[in-house]
Protein backbone atom coordinates (compact mmCIF):
# COMPACT_ATOMS: atom_id res chain seq x y z
CA UNK A 1 0.00 0.00 0.00
CA UNK A 2 3.35 2.26 -0.15
CA UNK A 3 3.85 4.28 -3.00
CA UNK A 4 7.39 5.11 -4.45
CA UNK A 5 9.77 7.45 -4.01
CA UNK A 6 12.47 9.49 -5.77
CA UNK A 7 15.84 10.21 -4.26
CA UNK A 8 14.47 13.51 -3.14
CA UNK A 9 11.49 12.87 -1.37
CA UNK A 10 11.15 12.95 2.55
CA UNK A 11 10.65 9.74 4.81
CA UNK A 12 7.02 9.74 5.40
CA UNK A 13 5.28 9.42 8.73
CA UNK A 14 1.74 8.32 9.13
CA UNK A 15 0.02 9.70 11.92
CA UNK A 16 -3.18 8.27 13.73
CA UNK A 17 -4.39 10.44 16.62
CA UNK A 18 -6.72 13.22 18.42
CA UNK A 19 -6.36 16.80 17.81
CA UNK A 20 -5.29 19.22 20.46
CA UNK A 21 -6.17 22.69 20.10
CA UNK A 22 -3.60 24.10 22.29
CA UNK A 23 -1.23 22.14 20.24
CA UNK A 24 0.68 20.72 22.96
CA UNK A 25 -0.05 16.92 22.37
CA UNK A 26 -1.83 14.84 19.68
CA UNK A 27 -1.35 15.52 15.77
CA UNK A 28 -0.02 18.82 16.32
CA UNK A 29 2.97 17.83 18.67
CA UNK A 30 3.28 14.64 15.95
CA UNK A 31 3.72 17.42 13.53
CA UNK A 32 6.26 19.17 14.23
CA UNK A 33 8.31 16.76 15.60
CA UNK A 34 8.22 14.72 12.54
CA UNK A 35 9.18 18.42 10.96
CA UNK A 36 12.05 18.32 13.16
CA UNK A 37 13.58 14.88 12.03
CA UNK A 38 12.81 16.25 8.58
CA UNK A 39 9.88 14.15 7.94
CA UNK A 40 7.27 14.30 6.09
CA UNK A 41 3.85 13.82 8.04
CA UNK A 42 0.56 12.76 7.20
CA UNK A 43 -2.27 12.92 9.18
CA UNK A 44 -5.64 10.53 10.22
CA UNK A 45 -7.53 12.31 12.84
CA UNK A 46 -9.19 11.02 15.34
CA UNK A 47 -11.01 13.34 17.79
CA UNK A 48 -11.26 16.99 18.10
CA UNK A 49 -10.24 17.92 21.61
CA UNK A 50 -11.51 21.45 23.30
CA UNK A 51 -8.46 21.87 25.30
CA UNK A 52 -5.89 23.95 27.12
CA UNK A 53 -2.50 23.14 29.40
CA UNK A 54 -4.55 22.74 32.23
CA UNK A 55 -7.53 20.89 31.29
CA UNK A 56 -9.49 18.91 28.45
CA UNK A 57 -12.94 20.34 28.36
CA UNK A 58 -14.53 18.09 25.02
CA UNK A 59 -13.99 15.20 23.04
CA UNK A 60 -15.95 14.86 19.73
CA UNK A 61 -14.96 11.15 18.40
CA UNK A 62 -14.71 11.34 14.48
CA UNK A 63 -16.60 7.93 13.65
CA UNK A 64 -14.56 4.49 12.30
CA UNK A 65 -15.55 5.05 8.81
CA UNK A 66 -14.14 7.72 8.43
CA UNK A 67 -10.68 7.55 10.45
CA UNK A 68 -10.39 4.33 8.17
CA UNK A 69 -10.97 6.15 5.36
CA UNK A 70 -8.38 8.92 6.41
CA UNK A 71 -5.77 6.32 6.77
CA UNK A 72 -6.92 4.35 3.32
CA UNK A 73 -6.10 7.82 1.44
CA UNK A 74 -3.19 8.53 3.04
CA UNK A 75 -1.39 4.75 2.27
CA UNK A 76 -3.40 4.59 -0.89
CA UNK A 77 -1.38 8.16 -2.39
CA UNK A 78 1.48 9.28 -0.60
CA UNK A 79 2.38 6.22 1.34
CA UNK A 80 3.79 5.56 4.81
CA UNK A 81 7.52 5.05 5.57
CA UNK A 82 6.40 4.35 9.20
CA UNK A 83 3.27 4.65 11.14
CA UNK A 84 2.56 5.96 15.05
CA UNK A 85 -0.64 5.26 16.53
CA UNK A 86 -1.58 7.25 19.42
CA UNK A 87 -5.51 8.53 20.91
CA UNK A 88 -8.11 6.16 19.59
CA UNK A 89 -11.02 6.96 22.26
CA UNK A 90 -13.32 3.89 21.72
CA UNK A 91 -12.95 0.21 21.05
CA UNK A 92 -14.96 0.44 17.35
CA UNK A 93 -12.15 2.64 16.55
CA UNK A 94 -9.22 0.82 17.40
CA UNK A 95 -10.86 -1.88 15.56
CA UNK A 96 -11.35 -0.28 12.36
CA UNK A 97 -7.56 1.03 12.32
CA UNK A 98 -6.62 -2.30 13.01
CA UNK A 99 -8.66 -3.76 10.06
CA UNK A 100 -6.85 -1.33 7.68
CA UNK A 101 -3.40 -1.73 9.34
CA UNK A 102 -3.46 -5.44 9.35
CA UNK A 103 -2.26 -6.51 6.13
CA UNK A 104 0.43 -3.30 6.25
CA UNK A 105 4.11 -3.88 6.29
CA UNK A 106 5.36 -0.28 7.84
CA UNK A 107 6.62 -0.24 11.02
CA UNK A 108 3.94 0.92 13.63
CA UNK A 109 4.74 2.70 17.04
CA UNK A 110 1.79 2.27 19.62
CA UNK A 111 1.38 4.81 22.50
CA UNK A 112 -1.34 3.67 24.25
CA UNK A 113 -2.82 6.68 25.16
CA UNK A 114 -5.21 6.09 28.10
CA UNK A 115 -5.43 9.58 29.59
CA UNK A 116 -4.30 13.09 28.80
CA UNK A 117 -1.69 15.13 30.89
CA UNK A 118 -4.38 16.81 32.45
CA UNK A 119 -5.80 13.24 33.74
CA UNK A 120 -9.07 12.83 31.11
CA UNK A 121 -9.55 9.42 30.45
CA UNK A 122 -9.57 8.91 26.99
CA UNK A 123 -10.20 4.46 27.09
CA UNK A 124 -12.77 2.18 28.87
CA UNK A 125 -12.15 -0.94 29.71
CA UNK A 126 -13.65 -2.45 26.29
CA UNK A 127 -11.56 -0.17 24.73
CA UNK A 128 -8.24 -1.40 26.53
CA UNK A 129 -9.33 -5.08 25.78
CA UNK A 130 -9.54 -3.97 22.09
CA UNK A 131 -6.11 -2.49 21.91
CA UNK A 132 -4.59 -5.90 23.43
CA UNK A 133 -6.44 -7.69 21.23
CA UNK A 134 -6.45 -5.60 18.00
CA UNK A 135 -3.62 -3.11 17.75
CA UNK A 136 -0.76 -4.09 19.52
CA UNK A 137 0.13 -7.37 17.87
CA UNK A 138 0.71 -5.44 14.86
CA UNK A 139 3.07 -3.13 16.70
CA UNK A 140 6.51 -3.12 16.18
CA UNK A 141 7.29 -0.56 19.40
CA UNK A 142 4.73 -0.14 22.12
CA UNK A 143 5.30 2.84 24.08
CA UNK A 144 3.38 2.81 27.53
CA UNK A 145 4.32 4.96 30.85
CA UNK A 146 3.66 2.78 34.09
CA UNK A 147 0.54 3.56 34.61
CA UNK A 148 -0.60 2.47 31.28
CA UNK A 149 1.55 -0.44 31.47
CA UNK A 150 -0.09 -1.66 34.53
CA UNK A 151 -3.40 -0.94 33.30
CA UNK A 152 -2.57 -3.25 30.16
CA UNK A 153 -0.71 -6.19 31.46
CA UNK A 154 -1.38 -6.04 35.25
CA UNK A 155 2.66 -6.28 36.02
CA UNK A 156 4.21 -3.25 38.21
CA UNK A 157 7.53 -4.63 37.43
CA UNK A 158 9.10 -2.77 33.77
CA UNK A 159 10.89 -5.33 32.34
CA UNK A 160 7.87 -7.76 33.30
CA UNK A 161 5.64 -5.57 32.45
CA UNK A 162 7.48 -5.37 28.55
CA UNK A 163 7.93 -9.22 28.22
CA UNK A 164 3.92 -9.22 28.69
CA UNK A 165 3.42 -7.29 26.21
CA UNK A 166 5.69 -8.45 24.01
CA UNK A 167 3.82 -11.76 24.86
CA UNK A 168 0.61 -10.14 23.31
CA UNK A 169 2.26 -9.52 19.75
CA UNK A 170 4.33 -6.41 19.92
CA UNK A 171 7.92 -6.66 18.57
CA UNK A 172 9.05 -4.52 21.16
CA UNK A 173 7.72 -2.42 24.23
CA UNK A 174 9.29 0.72 26.09
CA UNK A 175 8.20 1.61 29.30
CA UNK A 176 8.68 4.95 30.15
CA UNK A 177 9.26 6.29 33.73
CA UNK A 178 7.94 9.61 33.94
CA UNK A 179 5.62 8.71 36.76
CA UNK A 180 8.55 7.38 38.96
CA UNK A 181 10.51 9.01 41.43
CA UNK A 182 14.01 9.73 41.99
CA UNK A 183 16.80 11.82 40.41
CA UNK A 184 16.63 10.08 37.14
CA UNK A 185 13.88 8.97 34.47
CA UNK A 186 14.90 5.38 33.55
CA UNK A 187 12.78 4.24 30.24
CA UNK A 188 13.14 0.60 29.87
CA UNK A 189 13.43 -0.90 25.87
CA UNK A 190 12.83 -4.54 25.45
CA UNK A 191 13.18 -5.90 22.24
CA UNK A 192 14.62 -8.82 20.49
CA UNK A 193 18.17 -7.89 21.53
CA UNK A 194 17.74 -7.36 25.07
CA UNK A 195 17.15 -4.66 27.69
CA UNK A 196 18.39 -1.41 26.68
CA UNK A 197 17.83 1.31 30.06
CA UNK A 198 17.84 5.19 28.88
CA UNK A 199 18.40 7.15 31.93
CA UNK A 200 17.95 11.00 31.82
CA UNK A 201 17.79 13.70 35.00
CA UNK A 202 14.23 14.45 36.05
CA UNK A 203 13.89 17.93 35.27
CA UNK A 204 11.89 20.00 37.68
CA UNK A 205 9.30 21.31 35.29
CA UNK A 206 5.49 21.64 34.58
CA UNK A 207 5.50 21.80 31.11
CA UNK A 208 5.06 18.00 30.08
CA UNK A 209 2.22 18.15 27.88
CA UNK A 210 2.50 15.94 24.95
CA UNK A 211 5.99 14.12 25.83
CA UNK A 212 4.37 10.65 25.06
CA UNK A 213 3.09 11.38 21.45
CA UNK A 214 6.37 13.71 20.81
CA UNK A 215 9.15 10.64 22.03
CA UNK A 216 6.55 8.35 20.23
CA UNK A 217 6.47 10.12 16.50
CA UNK A 218 10.66 10.68 17.34
CA UNK A 219 10.89 6.87 17.31
CA UNK A 220 8.43 6.43 14.18
CA UNK A 221 10.50 9.05 12.71
CA UNK A 222 13.73 7.16 13.58
CA UNK A 223 12.52 3.62 12.00
CA UNK A 224 11.05 5.39 9.14
CA UNK A 225 15.30 6.74 8.59
CA UNK A 226 15.87 3.22 8.37
CA UNK A 227 17.52 3.37 12.35
CA UNK A 228 17.63 0.20 14.70
CA UNK A 229 15.19 0.54 17.11
CA UNK A 230 17.68 0.95 20.04
CA UNK A 231 19.46 4.01 18.43
CA UNK A 232 16.01 5.41 17.33
CA UNK A 233 15.18 5.42 20.70
CA UNK A 234 17.91 6.96 21.91
CA UNK A 235 17.68 9.80 19.35
CA UNK A 236 14.47 10.14 19.88
CA UNK A 237 14.94 10.60 24.13
CA UNK A 238 17.93 12.80 23.60
CA UNK A 239 15.16 15.01 21.58
CA UNK A 240 12.66 14.61 24.15
CA UNK A 241 14.96 15.79 26.79
CA UNK A 242 16.22 18.80 24.99
CA UNK A 243 12.14 19.73 24.11
CA UNK A 244 11.63 19.46 27.99
CA UNK A 245 14.38 21.39 28.96
CA UNK A 246 13.73 24.23 26.07
CA UNK A 247 9.86 24.81 27.02
CA UNK A 248 8.75 27.75 26.31
CA UNK A 249 7.20 28.08 29.27
CA UNK A 250 3.43 28.90 28.05
CA UNK A 251 0.10 28.56 29.48
CA UNK A 252 -1.19 28.35 32.87
CA UNK A 253 -0.97 24.41 33.80
CA UNK A 254 1.46 22.04 31.56
CA UNK A 255 2.77 23.71 29.15
CA UNK A 256 4.38 22.75 25.42
CA UNK A 257 7.33 21.70 24.63
CA UNK A 258 9.75 23.18 22.18
CA UNK A 259 9.66 21.01 19.45
CA UNK A 260 11.58 22.89 16.73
Amino acid sequence: MTSATTAASPLRVLVIAGSDSSAGAGIQADIKTAEAFGCYAQTAVTAVTVQDTRRVYEVFALSPKLVADQIEACLGDIGADAIKIGMLGSAATIKAVAAVLSGVRIPIVLDPVMASTSGRAFLDDKAVAALKAELIPLAALVTPNIPEALRLTGKRGTEVAARALMAMGARAALIKGGHATGATVDDVLVWEGGVDTYAFPRLKTKHTHGTGCTLSTAIACGLAQGLPLPVAVGRAREYLQHALETAPGLGKGHGPLDHL
